[in-house]
């Protein structure tokens, strides 16, 4: 690709080493595939204790650590030995046990708010729909090998974290929930009485999904949004508001999977190709 005449700049960040303004006043085009990495939270007594981390800072500081010194440098969040609770019932959630069992975490747990689903599809998910049933992914079934059981919890809501007296997280506190659909189409979780719990926990990740993507440059460049606040960029064109900016992958549709990233990538190409040259060769 270096070969091709592309030219490749690490270590920088825009919005910090350059800004984003001085990126689109040198370039003619831009095409912004920032990703949709701003976290959603939880708004529960306790949230400020250390020991409590977003899912993502625990995956890429091992990430990088492994990567740069195989974790002797010291510089990610260890699992070891720890009483380790996962909120979230997705593929990132599956991904925390899979790192936390790998580093020898004492106990594993993953929340899921939702109910325990059943072998068979339900009647709104018919053939050739992709069957929403339950399934063991390859964490779990990690988990399940050194830990002797399944780490799922379901219909569980966290209402409290409680730490020591050094604000270190020490426990977790839960409600089980019931889900229902509302006339709009809402999810509504009620509180079943009687099912509160206290949950020992050293280490607590938060996999519960993301919000969009980080608007400092969107901000910065004065590109218009959704009410989602992803990038309002239609489908197929990818042109935002402003003239020679484009916006593909997450930080346009919303948090998603790769193969909707390379989509969107080439089709974004072909677009800003498009742009530049008034024609493009590109599919």
């Amino acid at each position: 690709m270096k070969e091709e005449g592309i030219t490749f700049k690490t270590k920088t960040e825009i919005g910090k080493d350059i800004s984003a303004k001085e990126l689109h006043n040198d370039f003619d085009a831009v095409i912004l595939c920032t990703g949709a990495t701003k976290p959603r939270d939880v708004e529960v007594e306790g949230r400020e204790l250390q020991g409590i981390h977003f899912a993502m800072d625990f995956l890429t500081k091992n990430t990088r650590s492994l990567l740069n010194s195989d974790h002797n440098d010291g510089q990610y969040i260890t699992a070891k030995d720890k009483h380790v609770i996962v909120i979230g019932g997705g593929d990132t959630g599956v991904d925390c046990i899979t790192t936390s069992v790998r580093h020898g975490a004492a106990s594993i747990t993953q929340f899921d708010i939702n109910r325990e689903k059943t072998d068979q599809r339900a009647e709104g998910n018919p053939w050739p729909l992709f069957p929403i049933v339950h399934t063991v992914e390859d964490g779990q079934k990690e988990a399940i090998a050194v830990y002797g059981k399944d780490p799922r919890s379901y219909q569980v809501s966290t209402t409290k974290f409680v730490g020591d007296e050094n604000g270190q997280v020490k426990e977790l506190h839960t409600i089980g929930v019931e889900t229902t659909i509302d006339e709009n189409g809402r999810k509504v979780r009620t509180p079943i009485p009687g099912t509160e719990k206290v949950w020992k926990a050293d280490l607590i990740l938060l996999a519960i999904g993301f919000t969009g993507p980080e608007q400092r440059i969107i901000e910065e460049l004065s590109v218009e949004t959704t009410k989602r606040s992803t990038i309002d960029a239609e489908y197929g064109k990818y042109s935002t508001n402003v003239p020679g900016v484009f916006a593909a992958g997450d930080n346009r549709r919303g948090q998603s999977l790769v193969v909707w990233a390379i989509h969107e990538g080439r089709e974004a190409a072909r677009e800003c190709d498009r742009f530049l040259m008034g024609s493009s060769n590109l599919p």
